[in-house]
Protein backbone atom coordinates (compact mmCIF):
# COMPACT_ATOMS: atom_id res chain seq x y z
CA UNK A 1 0.00 0.00 0.00
CA UNK A 2 2.86 1.78 -0.26
CA UNK A 3 3.52 2.35 -3.97
CA UNK A 4 3.45 5.39 -6.06
CA UNK A 5 -0.53 4.77 -7.32
CA UNK A 6 -1.63 5.00 -3.25
CA UNK A 7 0.93 8.04 -2.54
CA UNK A 8 -0.46 11.47 -2.78
CA UNK A 9 2.76 13.45 -2.38
CA UNK A 10 4.20 11.51 -5.69
CA UNK A 11 5.56 13.78 -8.07
CA UNK A 12 4.38 13.58 -11.43
CA UNK A 13 5.60 16.72 -12.74
CA UNK A 14 9.30 16.44 -13.59
CA UNK A 15 11.91 19.76 -13.07
CA UNK A 16 11.94 20.60 -16.75
CA UNK A 17 8.21 20.86 -16.78
CA UNK A 18 8.17 22.62 -13.55
CA UNK A 19 10.43 25.33 -15.07
CA UNK A 20 8.82 25.25 -18.25
CA UNK A 21 5.65 25.96 -16.52
CA UNK A 22 6.82 28.79 -14.74
CA UNK A 23 7.90 30.87 -17.96
CA UNK A 24 4.43 29.68 -19.55
CA UNK A 25 2.51 32.56 -21.44
CA UNK A 26 -1.25 31.69 -21.71
CA UNK A 27 -2.14 33.00 -25.85
CA UNK A 28 -5.77 32.38 -27.09
CA UNK A 29 -8.32 33.91 -29.95
CA UNK A 30 -11.45 33.63 -29.64
CA UNK A 31 -13.55 34.38 -33.25
CA UNK A 32 -17.19 33.34 -32.37
CA UNK A 33 -19.22 35.85 -32.51
CA UNK A 34 -21.82 34.13 -30.19
CA UNK A 35 -19.02 34.08 -27.74
CA UNK A 36 -17.76 37.85 -28.50
CA UNK A 37 -21.11 39.71 -28.58
CA UNK A 38 -23.23 37.91 -26.09
CA UNK A 39 -21.49 35.30 -23.63
CA UNK A 40 -18.37 37.72 -22.77
CA UNK A 41 -20.31 40.72 -22.11
CA UNK A 42 -22.84 37.90 -19.81
CA UNK A 43 -19.98 37.05 -18.14
CA UNK A 44 -18.09 40.20 -17.45
CA UNK A 45 -21.60 41.49 -15.87
CA UNK A 46 -21.87 38.44 -13.66
CA UNK A 47 -18.19 38.45 -12.50
CA UNK A 48 -18.79 41.77 -10.55
CA UNK A 49 -20.97 40.23 -8.12
CA UNK A 50 -18.55 37.40 -7.50
CA UNK A 51 -16.72 38.48 -4.17
CA UNK A 52 -12.68 39.14 -4.77
CA UNK A 53 -12.05 36.48 -1.82
CA UNK A 54 -13.28 33.32 -3.90
CA UNK A 55 -10.55 32.14 -5.72
CA UNK A 56 -10.58 30.93 -9.36
CA UNK A 57 -10.50 27.54 -8.67
CA UNK A 58 -13.05 27.12 -6.44
CA UNK A 59 -15.59 28.57 -9.17
CA UNK A 60 -13.81 26.30 -11.79
CA UNK A 61 -14.51 23.21 -9.65
CA UNK A 62 -17.51 23.84 -7.94
CA UNK A 63 -19.21 23.98 -12.08
CA UNK A 64 -17.10 20.77 -12.78
CA UNK A 65 -18.77 19.09 -9.56
CA UNK A 66 -22.58 20.30 -10.57
CA UNK A 67 -21.87 18.36 -13.78
CA UNK A 68 -21.35 15.57 -12.09
CA UNK A 69 -24.17 16.31 -9.85
CA UNK A 70 -26.33 15.81 -13.05
CA UNK A 71 -24.46 12.84 -14.44
CA UNK A 72 -25.18 11.38 -11.30
CA UNK A 73 -28.81 12.17 -11.26
CA UNK A 74 -29.56 10.94 -14.46
CA UNK A 75 -27.57 7.95 -13.58
CA UNK A 76 -29.98 7.39 -10.57
CA UNK A 77 -33.23 7.22 -12.70
CA UNK A 78 -31.54 5.79 -16.06
CA UNK A 79 -28.49 3.94 -15.58
CA UNK A 80 -28.47 2.02 -18.62
CA UNK A 81 -30.47 4.66 -21.04
CA UNK A 82 -33.72 2.20 -20.81
CA UNK A 83 -36.09 5.13 -19.60
CA UNK A 84 -37.57 6.48 -23.03
CA UNK A 85 -37.34 2.63 -24.62
CA UNK A 86 -41.46 1.91 -23.21
CA UNK A 87 -40.00 -1.01 -22.05
CA UNK A 88 -41.79 -2.45 -19.16
CA UNK A 89 -39.89 -1.96 -15.62
CA UNK A 90 -38.03 0.79 -16.84
CA UNK A 91 -40.51 4.52 -15.47
CA UNK A 92 -40.16 7.44 -17.43
CA UNK A 93 -37.43 10.00 -16.16
CA UNK A 94 -39.69 12.42 -14.03
CA UNK A 95 -39.61 15.91 -15.49
CA UNK A 96 -38.45 17.67 -12.58
CA UNK A 97 -35.13 16.08 -13.34
CA UNK A 98 -34.51 17.37 -16.99
CA UNK A 99 -35.31 20.26 -15.50
CA UNK A 100 -33.28 20.15 -12.71
CA UNK A 101 -30.43 18.78 -15.65
CA UNK A 102 -30.56 21.54 -17.72
CA UNK A 103 -30.06 24.07 -14.97
CA UNK A 104 -27.01 22.44 -13.59
CA UNK A 105 -25.40 22.29 -16.52
CA UNK A 106 -26.63 26.27 -17.51
CA UNK A 107 -24.91 26.93 -14.12
CA UNK A 108 -21.61 24.71 -14.62
CA UNK A 109 -21.45 26.39 -18.11
CA UNK A 110 -21.53 30.16 -16.48
CA UNK A 111 -18.83 29.29 -14.05
CA UNK A 112 -16.90 27.74 -16.72
CA UNK A 113 -16.99 30.92 -18.05
CA UNK A 114 -16.17 33.50 -15.27
CA UNK A 115 -13.45 31.21 -14.20
CA UNK A 116 -10.46 32.71 -16.13
CA UNK A 117 -12.24 36.58 -15.43
CA UNK A 118 -11.99 36.28 -11.93
CA UNK A 119 -8.46 35.14 -12.06
CA UNK A 120 -8.13 38.23 -13.78
CA UNK A 121 -9.85 40.84 -11.48
CA UNK A 122 -8.08 38.89 -8.82
CA UNK A 123 -4.38 38.78 -10.25
CA UNK A 124 -4.26 35.22 -9.77
CA UNK A 125 -3.81 34.17 -13.09
CA UNK A 126 -1.18 31.38 -13.48
CA UNK A 127 -0.48 27.82 -15.18
CA UNK A 128 -2.90 26.19 -12.42
CA UNK A 129 -5.90 27.91 -13.63
CA UNK A 130 -5.44 27.25 -17.09
CA UNK A 131 -4.54 23.35 -15.87
CA UNK A 132 -7.16 23.04 -13.81
CA UNK A 133 -9.66 24.34 -15.97
CA UNK A 134 -8.47 22.14 -19.13
CA UNK A 135 -8.25 19.01 -17.63
CA UNK A 136 -11.92 18.94 -15.58
CA UNK A 137 -13.33 20.24 -19.23
CA UNK A 138 -11.66 17.14 -20.64
CA UNK A 139 -13.35 15.31 -18.55
CA UNK A 140 -16.69 16.82 -18.75
CA UNK A 141 -16.26 15.93 -22.59
CA UNK A 142 -17.79 12.42 -21.68
CA UNK A 143 -20.12 13.78 -18.72
CA UNK A 144 -22.11 15.98 -20.64
CA UNK A 145 -22.57 13.46 -24.03
CA UNK A 146 -23.89 10.79 -21.40
CA UNK A 147 -26.20 12.74 -20.23
CA UNK A 148 -27.76 14.11 -23.23
CA UNK A 149 -28.25 10.30 -24.07
CA UNK A 150 -30.82 9.37 -21.50
CA UNK A 151 -32.95 12.51 -23.56
CA UNK A 152 -33.10 10.07 -26.25
CA UNK A 153 -32.08 6.61 -24.89
CA UNK A 154 -33.02 3.02 -26.56
CA UNK A 155 -35.96 4.09 -27.92
CA UNK A 156 -36.26 3.36 -31.64
CA UNK A 157 -36.45 6.56 -32.42
CA UNK A 158 -32.70 7.23 -31.31
CA UNK A 159 -29.63 5.94 -32.09
CA UNK A 160 -28.14 2.26 -30.35
CA UNK A 161 -25.16 2.60 -27.45
CA UNK A 162 -22.78 1.86 -29.81
CA UNK A 163 -23.38 4.25 -32.59
CA UNK A 164 -23.75 6.74 -29.79
CA UNK A 165 -20.07 5.41 -28.35
CA UNK A 166 -19.12 6.55 -31.93
CA UNK A 167 -20.54 9.90 -31.03
CA UNK A 168 -18.63 10.54 -28.03
CA UNK A 169 -15.72 9.86 -29.96
CA UNK A 170 -16.54 12.35 -31.91
CA UNK A 171 -16.89 14.87 -29.24
CA UNK A 172 -13.43 13.25 -27.97
CA UNK A 173 -11.66 13.72 -30.98
CA UNK A 174 -12.70 17.61 -31.15
CA UNK A 175 -11.62 18.71 -27.82
CA UNK A 176 -8.61 16.96 -28.26
CA UNK A 177 -7.79 18.45 -31.95
CA UNK A 178 -7.96 21.97 -29.73
CA UNK A 179 -5.45 21.06 -27.84
CA UNK A 180 -3.02 19.22 -30.11
CA UNK A 181 -3.18 22.30 -32.32
CA UNK A 182 -1.85 24.59 -29.57
CA UNK A 183 0.78 22.40 -28.83
CA UNK A 184 2.06 22.73 -32.29
CA UNK A 185 1.06 26.62 -33.17
CA UNK A 186 1.38 27.68 -29.51
CA UNK A 187 -1.97 28.98 -29.76
CA UNK A 188 -5.34 27.93 -28.29
CA UNK A 189 -8.19 28.49 -31.32
CA UNK A 190 -11.14 28.61 -29.49
CA UNK A 191 -13.65 26.46 -31.09
CA UNK A 192 -16.87 28.23 -32.24
CA UNK A 193 -19.17 24.68 -31.57
CA UNK A 194 -18.33 25.26 -27.46
CA UNK A 195 -20.47 27.64 -26.68
CA UNK A 196 -23.45 26.62 -28.89
CA UNK A 197 -23.41 23.17 -27.97
CA UNK A 198 -23.32 23.62 -24.28
CA UNK A 199 -26.18 26.35 -24.73
CA UNK A 200 -28.30 24.04 -26.97
CA UNK A 201 -27.26 20.72 -24.53
CA UNK A 202 -29.32 23.22 -22.19
CA UNK A 203 -32.55 23.92 -24.43
CA UNK A 204 -32.89 20.23 -25.38
CA UNK A 205 -33.13 19.42 -21.18
CA UNK A 206 -35.00 22.77 -20.66
CA UNK A 207 -37.67 22.08 -23.38
CA UNK A 208 -37.88 18.34 -22.58
CA UNK A 209 -38.45 18.84 -18.81
CA UNK A 210 -42.15 21.11 -20.17
CA UNK A 211 -43.33 18.79 -23.09
CA UNK A 212 -41.81 15.51 -22.52
CA UNK A 213 -39.71 13.06 -24.30
CA UNK A 214 -42.15 12.54 -26.91
CA UNK A 215 -41.00 15.22 -28.10
CA UNK A 216 -38.22 13.86 -29.36
CA UNK A 217 -40.11 11.02 -31.21
CA UNK A 218 -40.77 12.96 -34.41
CA UNK A 219 -39.84 11.99 -37.22
CA UNK A 220 -38.69 14.05 -39.73
CA UNK A 221 -39.10 11.74 -42.73
CA UNK A 222 -39.90 7.75 -43.20
CA UNK A 223 -36.90 6.82 -41.44
CA UNK A 224 -35.17 9.60 -39.36
CA UNK A 225 -35.96 10.39 -36.42
CA UNK A 226 -35.10 13.87 -34.40
CA UNK A 227 -32.74 11.00 -32.36
CA UNK A 228 -31.23 11.05 -35.81
CA UNK A 229 -30.84 14.31 -36.80
CA UNK A 230 -29.14 15.07 -33.49
CA UNK A 231 -26.45 12.59 -34.50
CA UNK A 232 -25.79 13.83 -37.44
CA UNK A 233 -25.47 17.70 -36.09
CA UNK A 234 -22.86 15.87 -33.56
CA UNK A 235 -20.69 14.91 -36.37
CA UNK A 236 -21.13 18.12 -38.41
CA UNK A 237 -20.77 20.96 -35.75
CA UNK A 238 -18.00 18.78 -34.24
CA UNK A 239 -15.12 16.90 -36.05
CA UNK A 240 -16.47 18.08 -39.83
CA UNK A 241 -16.44 21.70 -38.99
CA UNK A 242 -13.25 21.55 -36.44
CA UNK A 243 -10.74 19.00 -38.19
CA UNK A 244 -10.28 21.35 -41.21
CA UNK A 245 -9.93 24.58 -39.29
CA UNK A 246 -7.14 22.81 -36.96
CA UNK A 247 -5.64 21.74 -39.93
CA UNK A 248 -5.71 25.11 -41.98
CA UNK A 249 -4.33 26.89 -38.04
CA UNK A 250 -1.30 24.47 -38.16
CA UNK A 251 -0.68 24.96 -41.90
CA UNK A 252 -0.62 28.19 -41.23
CA UNK A 253 1.59 28.51 -38.40
CA UNK A 254 4.54 26.65 -40.48
CA UNK A 255 4.09 28.76 -43.76
CA UNK A 256 4.75 31.71 -41.21
CA UNK A 257 6.89 30.35 -38.79
CA UNK A 258 4.50 31.20 -35.78
CA UNK A 259 4.61 27.95 -33.96
CA UNK A 260 6.74 25.73 -32.79
CA UNK A 261 8.12 24.25 -36.38
CA UNK A 262 8.03 20.72 -35.37
CA UNK A 263 8.99 17.53 -37.46
CA UNK A 264 6.27 16.11 -38.67
CA UNK A 265 6.91 12.69 -36.22
CA UNK A 266 6.97 15.18 -33.13
CA UNK A 267 4.10 16.51 -34.49
CA UNK A 268 2.32 13.76 -34.95
CA UNK A 269 3.49 12.40 -31.78
CA UNK A 270 0.49 13.23 -28.98
CA UNK A 271 -1.75 11.55 -31.64
CA UNK A 272 0.10 8.25 -30.78
CA UNK A 273 -2.08 7.57 -27.50
CA UNK A 274 -5.38 9.09 -28.32
CA UNK A 275 -5.60 6.87 -31.73
CA UNK A 276 -4.33 3.48 -29.47
CA UNK A 277 -7.32 4.31 -27.24
CA UNK A 278 -9.59 4.73 -30.19
CA UNK A 279 -8.48 1.45 -31.48
CA UNK A 280 -8.18 -0.69 -28.54
CA UNK A 281 -12.10 0.36 -27.28
CA UNK A 282 -13.44 -0.19 -30.32
CA UNK A 283 -11.99 -3.44 -30.45
CA UNK A 284 -13.02 -4.63 -27.30
CA UNK A 285 -16.77 -3.37 -28.06
CA UNK A 286 -16.77 -4.75 -31.57
CA UNK A 287 -15.52 -8.32 -30.69
CA UNK A 288 -16.96 -7.89 -27.07
CA UNK A 289 -18.73 -12.18 -26.67
CA UNK A 290 -21.03 -10.32 -24.06
CA UNK A 291 -21.54 -7.38 -26.47
CA UNK A 292 -20.63 -5.27 -23.84
CA UNK A 293 -21.28 -1.85 -25.31
CA UNK A 294 -25.12 -2.92 -25.40
CA UNK A 295 -25.57 -4.20 -21.38
CA UNK A 296 -23.31 -1.62 -19.51
CA UNK A 297 -22.83 1.42 -21.88
CA UNK A 298 -22.24 4.12 -19.35
CA UNK A 299 -19.92 1.91 -17.20
CA UNK A 300 -17.91 1.60 -21.06
CA UNK A 301 -18.57 5.31 -22.19
CA UNK A 302 -17.37 6.59 -18.90
CA UNK A 303 -14.19 4.17 -18.25
CA UNK A 304 -13.12 5.59 -22.22
CA UNK A 305 -13.71 9.32 -21.14
CA UNK A 306 -11.61 8.77 -17.93
CA UNK A 307 -8.75 7.28 -19.81
CA UNK A 308 -9.08 9.81 -22.54
CA UNK A 309 -9.12 12.49 -20.10
CA UNK A 310 -5.83 11.40 -18.28
CA UNK A 311 -4.36 11.43 -21.65
CA UNK A 312 -5.41 14.79 -22.68
CA UNK A 313 -4.22 16.34 -19.10
CA UNK A 314 -0.65 14.92 -20.14
CA UNK A 315 -1.24 16.92 -23.53
CA UNK A 316 -2.14 19.70 -21.55
CA UNK A 317 0.67 20.10 -19.55
CA UNK A 318 3.39 19.11 -22.34
CA UNK A 319 2.25 21.94 -24.17
CA UNK A 320 2.29 24.29 -21.22
CA UNK A 321 5.43 23.65 -20.37
CA UNK A 322 7.18 23.24 -23.75
CA UNK A 323 7.81 19.76 -22.76
CA UNK A 324 8.10 16.36 -25.40
CA UNK A 325 4.19 14.89 -25.10
CA UNK A 326 4.18 11.29 -24.34
CA UNK A 327 3.63 8.71 -27.22
CA UNK A 328 2.04 6.57 -24.70
CA UNK A 329 -0.10 6.56 -21.58
CA UNK A 330 0.05 4.25 -18.65
CA UNK A 331 -3.62 3.27 -18.03
CA UNK A 332 -3.74 2.11 -21.92
CA UNK A 333 -1.43 -0.75 -20.58
CA UNK A 334 -4.12 -1.94 -17.97
CA UNK A 335 -6.61 -1.30 -20.84
CA UNK A 336 -4.97 -3.90 -22.92
CA UNK A 337 -4.58 -6.49 -20.38
CA UNK A 338 -8.28 -5.78 -19.38
CA UNK A 339 -9.54 -6.62 -22.96
CA UNK A 340 -7.59 -9.25 -23.78
CA UNK A 341 -8.35 -11.63 -20.39
CA UNK A 342 -12.33 -9.84 -20.94
CA UNK A 343 -12.00 -11.43 -24.43
CA UNK A 344 -10.47 -14.58 -23.39
CA UNK A 345 -12.80 -15.33 -20.30
CA UNK A 346 -16.16 -13.80 -21.31
CA UNK A 347 -17.91 -14.60 -18.24
CA UNK A 348 -16.17 -12.04 -15.68
CA UNK A 349 -16.26 -9.27 -18.83
CA UNK A 350 -18.42 -7.56 -16.67
CA UNK A 351 -16.78 -7.66 -13.37
CA UNK A 352 -13.55 -6.27 -15.44
CA UNK A 353 -15.20 -3.52 -17.29
CA UNK A 354 -16.46 -1.94 -13.51
CA UNK A 355 -13.36 -2.99 -11.63
CA UNK A 356 -11.68 -1.07 -14.44
CA UNK A 357 -13.97 2.05 -14.26
CA UNK A 358 -13.01 2.58 -10.77
CA UNK A 359 -9.47 2.19 -11.45
CA UNK A 360 -9.00 4.66 -14.09
CA UNK A 361 -11.14 7.16 -12.22
CA UNK A 362 -9.16 6.40 -8.99
CA UNK A 363 -6.31 6.75 -10.81
CA UNK A 364 -7.41 9.88 -12.68
CA UNK A 365 -8.21 11.73 -9.56
CA UNK A 366 -4.85 10.95 -7.74
CA UNK A 367 -2.76 12.19 -10.80
CA UNK A 368 -4.70 15.45 -11.03
CA UNK A 369 -4.13 16.10 -7.09
CA UNK A 370 -0.64 14.96 -7.29
CA UNK A 371 -0.66 17.62 -10.42
CA UNK A 372 -2.13 20.15 -8.14
CA UNK A 373 -0.38 20.02 -5.29
CA UNK A 374 2.95 19.82 -7.08
CA UNK A 375 2.42 22.94 -8.69
CA UNK A 376 1.00 24.64 -5.65
CA UNK A 377 4.34 23.94 -4.05
CA UNK A 378 6.44 24.71 -6.69
CA UNK A 379 4.50 28.54 -6.94
CA UNK A 380 3.71 28.53 -3.13
CA UNK A 381 0.30 29.43 -3.67
CA UNK A 382 -2.97 27.62 -2.28
CA UNK A 383 -5.44 25.86 -5.15
CA UNK A 384 -8.57 27.08 -3.77
CA UNK A 385 -8.01 29.69 -1.50
CA UNK A 386 -6.12 33.56 -2.62
CA UNK A 387 -3.24 33.93 -0.26
CA UNK A 388 -2.64 37.29 1.08
CA UNK A 389 0.72 39.03 -0.43
CA UNK A 390 2.70 40.81 2.00
CA UNK A 391 4.03 44.35 1.46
Amino acid sequence: MSGPIFNFEHNYLSSEMLEGLSNYKYSAIDTNPLSIYIMHPFWNSLVKFCPKWIAPNLITFVGFLLTVVAFLLLSFYDFNFYATSESEGYPPIPNWVFFAVGVLIFVAYTLDGIDGKQARVTKTCGPLGELFDHGLDSWTAVLIPTCLYSVFGRSPHSVPPLRFYFVTWNVFLTFYLTHWEKYITSVLFLPWGYDLSMLSTTGVFLFTSWYGVDFWKIYVSDTISTGHVLEIIFYLTSICATLPVTLYNIRKSYINKTGKDLPVLEALRPLAALIALMFITCVWVITSKNDIINYHPRAFYMLTGTIFSNITCRLVIAQMSGTRCSAWNPLLNVLIIAMLVSLTIPYIETIIVYFLWAFVTYSQIHYGTCVVRQLCDHFRIECFRIKKQSK
